[in-house]
């Protein structure tokens, strides 16, 4: 996928997911500001981390260096040992999914383990007509699966509190 449709992905995530996590029951001003300010603070870190994989064009090796588990694990962990940065891990995890599902290489999801790339065949190419369609479909894939995460195992604003509790008991 291309820095356009990570961006777009992580915008429209943050504004979704801003939503699945106030989750108003009732429309009154104080629920859309709550949401208004969901939304403002998921936007910075989901972005940021949608946009970090691809730190690696500039050193190492594209969808190698930063495109596998272990950074994730790292950004997924770091909320738990510094208290900040809570939902940059979904904007790399998202980041991954698209270079997964959207585009026709894959990411070499176990590197440095091995080399071999991880991707579906149905992908596009980054310039393509159809690279912000797939996008938005992958996007609308993912709020699907954190509302139900969300509702349903565990919240995902308590993300971070429960890593601390099976890392530290």
């Amino acid at each position: 996928m291309n820095k356009e449709g990570h961006v777009l992905n992580a915008a429209l995530l943050s504004v979704g997911l801003g939503v699945v996590l106030v989750w108003p029951t009732t429309l009154s001003a104080s629920t859309a500001l709550e949401t208004v300010e969901m939304i403002a603070g998921l936007t910075v870190p989901i972005i940021l981390g949608a946009l970090f994989p691809d730190v690696d064009t500039a050193f190492g090796k594209h969808r190698k260096t930063l495109h596998n588990v272990f950074v994730l694990g790292v950004v997924a962990a770091y909320p738990v040992f510094f208290g900040n940065l809570r939902f940059v891990w979904i904007g790399v995890a998202t980041h991954y999914l698209l270079d997964v599902i959207g585009s026709r290489r894959g990411i070499a999801f176990f590197y440095p383990l091995t080399s071999q790339e991880w991707g579906l065949p149905a992908g596009v190419t980054t310039s393509s007509k159809y690279a912000n369609p797939v996008t938005v479909a992958v996007t609308l894939f993912e709020l699907a699966v954190l509302g139900a995460i969300n509702v349903y195992l565990i919240p995902l604003g308590s993300v971070g509190g429960v890593m601390s509790a099976v890392l530290f008991g």
